[in-house]
């Protein structure tokens, strides 16, 4: 005999509320195992392989691939204690119940799903219930009808939105779970509402035309957007720039690599002209405490770096930056891009900066006035560095110039600390040795 138990959307830390299913990983139909990965989300973060807690045959999935759901909302449904299709389970006493229940469930711990005890998050199957149907019959289960009192909506922004814009969401048809209405069923219905009535000698055009291509600002995207437009609302930025000869600093890269042994990245060595940096100015490795009106420094440097990936722009974060060396700093810096470009970096890989700094020079551009990444108080950008004219030791030559723009908060510091901290990284990358004093 069999028990139907539901695993639903565990909390996955870092304050995130929602997901995305990128790929299922079993079927109905499906025997699992405890703590086998049995679907692939992505969240604003990472994506994230999701184990359930259960192990038993799989009943039903809810929700296909490229669907958005809540955080505790349903995933699957797995028949425990039995290899056979669920059916009601007899009447039996409190204890056995329980001592049942947890021989079959992960002592490991999710967010929001531990060893507290199944009857916390599980929905037990009442004694009077009709036998389960089939495996076969419920892999498509049919979407229930709303429920009474208030209509079910994905997050508060989404019943904002519809509050603003006047639109009355029981006229909306939700496509989440059990008819729950996602941020995109808003949008929609708000297009439709606001879209003219089309003339009739343009009735035949392609909807295409007026309409256009819309791409939905979810997953790295979509937190990219909302983490930019804050920083753009609520930082009042500045930004400062400088050109530097980035000649010496080129010359010492290949002298260290050529001496032998690990070989050390440009980036590595900006890191640890950043780190000296914020140590003598310590007001740019700070945030702002808005509620309490109060400017906090922070004690270490937790180095952010932009990096470009398919999924879009995510920035991983380096801890402890300022007490590594240029080794150091070049293994991290390659382990984290690798797992940015291959999907599998953590939300810790991705929270927790205090500082970035941003190589777009990659691009093949020389400048930029960066985005601070909200709450930082700060972000350094680097241009390419490319031969031009410079006037050395008083005689013009081809030297390898570099283009440094500094963005910072205006509320942390003023001009005079912003211009000291950027000249500082000038004087660095223009005479490295000026970090021999510091060491």
């Amino acid at each position: 005999m069999a028990q139907v138990l539901e695993f639903k959307l565990p909390d996955l830390g870092e304050g995130l509320t929602e997901a995305e299913i990128v790929r299922w990983l079993v079927n109905v139909g499906d025997v699992v195992a405890i703590d086998q990965p049995v679907v692939e989300v992505e969240t604003a973060k990472a994506m994230v392989e999701v184990p359930c807690p259960y192990g038993g045959v799989v009943t039903a999935r809810f929700g296909e691939e490229g669907a958005e759901l809540p955080v505790g909302a349903p995933l699957l449904t797995v028949a425990v204690g039995g290899t056979e299709a669920p059916v009601a389970a007899p009447a039996k006493s409190a204890a056995a119940a329980e001592d049942a229940e947890s021989s079959e469930y992960s002592g490991n711990v999710l967010v929001g799903y531990g060893t507290a005890g199944p009857a916390a998050r599980r929905r037990r199957v009442r004694k009077d219930a009709a036998p389960a149907t089939p495996v076969a019959q419920v892999a498509a289960p049919v979407k229930p009808a709303l429920p009474e009192g208030p209509v079910p909506v994905i997050s508060p922004l989404v019943r904002k939105l519809a509050r603003d814009k006047g639109l009355d969401l029981r006229d909306v048809r939700g496509s989440g779970p059990a008819g729950l209405i996602l941020r995109a069923d808003v949008e929609s219905a708000l297009a439709v509402a606001e879209r003219p009535a089309a003339a009739p000698a343009a009735a035949s055009a392609p909807a295409t035309v007026a309409a256009g291509e819309r791409i939905p600002l979810r997953g790295v995207r979509g937190a990219v957007a909302d983490k930019l437009s804050r920083s753009r609302t609520e930082i009042p930025d500045a930004t400062c720039w400088v050109d530097a000869d980035a000649t010496e600093l080129m010359a010492a890269r290949a002298a260290m690599n050529a001496a032998g042994g690990p070989k050390i990245s440009l980036l590595a060595l900006l890191a640890r002209i950043c780190t000296h940096a914020l140590a003598r100015f310590p007001e740019l490795n700070s945030t702002v405490d808005t509620a309490a009106r109060e400017i906090v420094r922070l004690p270490s440097v937790h180095l952010g770096f932009a990096a470009q990936t398919p999924r879009g722009l995510v920035v991983p974060v380096v801890r402890d930056a300022g007490t590594r060396t240029a080794e150091s700093l070049t293994e991290e810096f390659g382990r984290l891009t690798e797992s940015a470009r291959q999907g599998t970096l953590t939300p810790a890989d991705l929270t927790g900066g205090t500082f970035t700094l941003n190589n777009y020079g990659v691009f093949g551009v020389d400048g930029s006035t960066p985005i601070i990444n909200h709450p930082e108080a700060a972000m350094l950008g680097v241009g390419r560095i490319i031969p031009k004219p410079w006037v050395h030791e008083g005689e013009l030559a081809v030297r390898q110039v570099v283009q440094l723009s500094l963005t910072f908060d205006h509320r942390v510091c003023d001009g005079g600390t912003a211009g000291g901290f950027l000249r500082y990284v000038a004087d660095c990358v223009e005479h490295p040795a000026v970090l021999l004093r510091t060491l």
